[in-house]
C-alpha cells in the first residue's frame, strides 16, 4: 500500500497513517492486549472489528512500517504480529488520547483504568512500558518492572468490583 500524501504537515501524514477508524484499535489491541494472532484480534476485539477490515488493517500497517508478521515458532500456520518501534513509541499519544477520553467522553471504568494509570504515571510509567514492550516485541531484555502486569492487574480489578 502507498500512502497517498496532501501535504507535508507532520499531523496531517500521522492520521493519514493512523486516522482510520480500526488502526489505532488493532495497534491498542496488540499493544495492551497482547493480542498477537490474528484469531485473537478478531474473537476478542471489543469493538467487533469485521475479519476483512481486520485483514485490510494488518496490511496497511504492516505497510507503514507499524507492525510486522511473522510464522509462530509454536505453530507454524499461524502468524505473529509483533509492534515495530515507531508503533511502540505511539504510547504517549494513546496515553494522551485515553486521558482526553476520560475527561470528555461516557467511558467505562474498567476499560478507562488504564488510560487513568498511564496518564497518572505520565513519562515514567510510559518510558517503562515502551521498555517492556520492546522486550516483547523487539527481542530487547526484559525490564524489572511489569507495566502490562500492572495495567492487566488494574482491569481485572475493576471487572471483579463491577460483579460484585
Amino acid at each position: 500500500m502507498t500512502l497517498s500524501i496532501r501535504s507535508g504537515c507532520p499531523i496531517n501524514l500521522t492520521l493519514e497513517t493512523l486516522g482510520d477508524r480500526w488502526s489505532l484499535i488493532v495497534i491498542r489491541d496488540i499493544m495492551f492486549g497482547n493480542r498477537r494472532h490474528y484469531r485473537d484480534l478478531l474473537t476478542h476485539s471489543e469493538e467487533g472489528i469485521a475479519s476483512n477490515i481486520l485483514a485490510d488493517r494488518l496490511k496497511k500497517l504492516a505497510a507503514s512500517g507499524l507492525v510486522e508478521s511473522h510464522s509462530d515458532p509454536s505453530h507454524k500456520q499461524r502468524t505473529i504480529y509483533n509492534l515495530t518501534e515507531p508503533a511502540i513509541q505511539l504510547v504517549p499519544l494513546l496515553a494522551q488520547m485515553g486521558a482526553w477520553g476520560r475527561r470528555h467522553l461516557p467511558v467505562s471504568r474498567e476499560l478507562a483504568i488504564r488510560a487513568q494509570l498511564l496518564e497518572e504515571g505520565g513519562p515514567e510509567i510510559w518510558d517503562a512500558f515502551m521498555a517492556e514492550l520492546r522486550s516483547i516485541h523487539l527481542g530487547a531484555p526484559a525490564p524489572r518492572r511489569s507495566v502490562f502486569r500492572e495495567l492487566a492487574d488494574a482491569y481485572e480489578r475493576e471487572i471483579r468490583t463491577k460483579k460484585e
